[in-house]
This record gives C-alpha cells, sequence and structure tokens, in this order.
C-alpha cells in the first residue's frame, strides 16, 4: 500500500475549515429556530411552534456531537499522520544504513 504523507497536512486544513463553516451556520441558526414564536394565541400555533422549538434543539444537540466527532477524527488523522512520518523516515534511514 501506497499512501503520500504531505497530503495529511492538507486534509487536516480541509476539515478544520469545514468545521469551522458547520459551526458557524449552526451557531447563527440556534437562535431563530430554538425559539420559534406562535404564529397565533391559539393552542394549535403554540404546539406548532414547541414542537418547531424541540426539533431545533434536538438538532442543536446533535450538531455538538457531530462537532466532537469530527474534532476527534481530526485528532486521529493528525496523530496517525505524524507516526506515519516518523515510521517513513525510520525506514529510510534504517534501509540507508543496510546500503
Amino acid at each position: 500500500m501506497n499512501s503520500d504523507p504531505s497530503a495529511v497536512p492538507p486534509k487536516q486544513v480541509d476539515l478544520a475549515n469545514i468545521g469551522s463553516t458547520l459551526c458557524t451556520a449552526t451557531s447563527a441558526a440556534a437562535a431563530p429556530t430554538t425559539a420559534v414564536l406562535a404564529a397565533g394565541a391559539d393552542e394549535v400555533s403554540a404546539a406548532v411552534a414547541s414542537l418547531f422549538s424541540g426539533h431545533a434543539q434536538a438538532y442543536q444537540a446533535l450538531g455538538a456531537q457531530a462537532t466532537a466527532f469530527r474534532q476527534q477524527f481530526v485528532y486521529a488523522l493528525t496523530s496517525a499522520g505524524g507516526v506515519y512520518a516518523a515510521a517513513e523516515a525510520a525506514n529510510a534511514s534504517a534501509a540507508q544504513s543496510v546500503q
């Protein structure tokens, strides 16, 4: 299997940028979606507003879980890239000493 360890840092940056964009969008949507006002003074309007607010709160919770997962993934990718680069350097050094 061949891989290019130099490709790991750009992918980390890509994932960090995607995460930042998602966090910004999710944060911007939090207030207007979690506090939906009832369209009217009747019970149905209040129930619908409550339903939408509950859905938005569940989305925010899921978004927080997705953010945590992405951060763990970026950390794992970073760690793996570092370990891979160190192993490649050790192998290259060992190969040069044999020659």
